[in-house]
């Protein structure tokens, strides 16, 4: 069985996490695998923008028994590899230049929360928790938290990664964590329906560049961040794509992206 599905349609490439029977725990091979098709999807020029699911009950409940117990039989230079591992996969999901959805449909717990975490927009059914349980088997959210505290701060980051403790999709959607919640009846649809105006609607390379500009400017201080936005913002005049955009709305055309 392939632990990570990969189709594309219209533009759009899903990639599906496929190992329900271990509620799509990650292992080495998963991670390397969803690695894998993350790139195949960011250097195909027919995928505009990337869905993240899974199949079965849950998102992602993190490391699976056998891999932990793998784990703590590691090295150090053994486990540093490993980490290097995920953390290249979390920030291939965090810099690639195609916009990535998460669609969560079951509980995503420690590194599960950690892939929606990454994840440039999720949607989420009510039903899902979400959580980084990591300090309650005496381990630590290490490389999760430097997007964590990103995306929904310190404050909030403190609370979740320190207690260990579940939330609901409504709490996640409050801070953060969560963009939009959708039921289960309806969440396929409305991620498609986001995805499909981000393919028709918007230019890629806007895409792109505002998707780095967010990351960027989070690095810098006031002037080196609105000098960077300057020098962007003068980049993206000079693009094809603004040029196309500009003339089709001067001459009142509909713009085809």
């Amino acid at each position: 069985m392939n632990l990570i599905k990969y189709n594309i349609k219209n533009r759009v490439a899903t990639i599906t996490l496929n190992r329900p029977d271990k509620r799509n725990a990650l292992n080495s091979t998963m991670v390397k695998e969803l690695y894998s098709t993350l790139k195949k999807a960011e250097y195909n020029n027919d995928v505009k923008v990337i869905i993240l699911k899974a199949n079965g009950d849950a998102f992602c409940a993190g490391a699976d028994l056998a891999y932990l117990k793998e784990l703590s039989q590691y090295t150090y230079a053994e486990n540093l590899a490993d980490s290097m591992q995920l953390k290249e996969m979390f920030r291939q999901i965090y810099t690639m230049k195609k916009i990535v959805i998460a669609q969560i449909e079951g509980s995503a717990i420690a590194g599960g929360a950690g892939l929606a975490t990454v994840c440039d927009l999720v949607f989420s059914v009510p039903e899902a928790k979400f959580g980084f349980t990591e300090v309650k088997i005496g381990f630590v959210p290490a490389i999760v938290s430097v997007f964590a505290i990103r995306k929904f701060g310190e404050s909030h980051t403190k609370r979740l990664l320190l207690s260990g403790d579940l939330i609901e999709a409504k709490e996640a959607r409050k801070i953060g964590l969560v963009n939009f919640i959708s039921t289960k009846e309806l969440i396929d649809e409305e991620v498609e329906k986001f995805a499909y105006n981000l393919v028709t609607k918007t230019s890629g390379n806007s895409l792109a560049l505002t998707k780095s500009l967010i990351s960027e400017i989070q690095q810098k201080d006031l002037e080196q961040a609105l000098n960077y936005a300057a020098e962007l913002n003068a980049k993206a005049r000079d693009s094809t794509d603004c040029k196309k955009g500009i003339n089709a709305f001067l001459n009142k055309e509909k713009i085809v992206w």
